[in-house]
């Protein structure tokens, strides 16, 4: 019996090992809605036509992986020549997303912060600080 328990006891504490953190946690930043996505690079803007006709192509292909594979064995095939619209294409778009934004963050910086904590506050927590300060020196003076 005494196996018994040990093997339980291991087995309860791998499982606390693996635990993943609770949502809401110390996570990622909730994402901004109003914020401009990144453009698509010169392949993606080629995927974009590419997987439209490899559909016409392929009906019956319901595979996502052998879209990609094909994409890339093309892409790679390609000459400069030929990627040249896609890379114009993208350039025009990752232009375009930097005007957004320098618009966007215009507007961040126009909006009001709020940290979520008042100039009061900020005070009250330097001058405990200082006052704890004050009180360590007494403490090793007291020694």
């Amino acid at each position: 019996m005494k196996g018994g328990k040990s093997k339980t006891d291991t087995r309860s504490s791998k499982l606390s090992v693996n635990k993943k953190p609770a949502k809401g946690g110390r996570g990622k930043a909730a994402k901004d809605p109003s914020k401009p996505k990144r453009p698509a690079s010169a392949f993606f803007v080629f995927m974009e036509e590419f997987r439209e006709q490899f559909k016409k192509d392929h009906p019956k292909n319901k595979s996502v992986a052998a879209v990609g594979k094909a994409a890339g064995e093309k892409w790679k095939s390609m000459s400069e020549e030929d990627k040249a619209p896609y890379v114009a294409k993208a350039e025009k778009r990752k232009q375009e997303y930097e005007k957004n934004m320098k618009a966007y963050n215009r507007k961040q910086d126009d909006a009001p912060k709020d940290d979520g904590e008042s100039d009061k506050s900020v005070s009250e927590v330097n001058d405990d600080e200082d006052g704890d300060d004050e009180g360590s020196e007494e403490d090793e003076d007291d020694d």
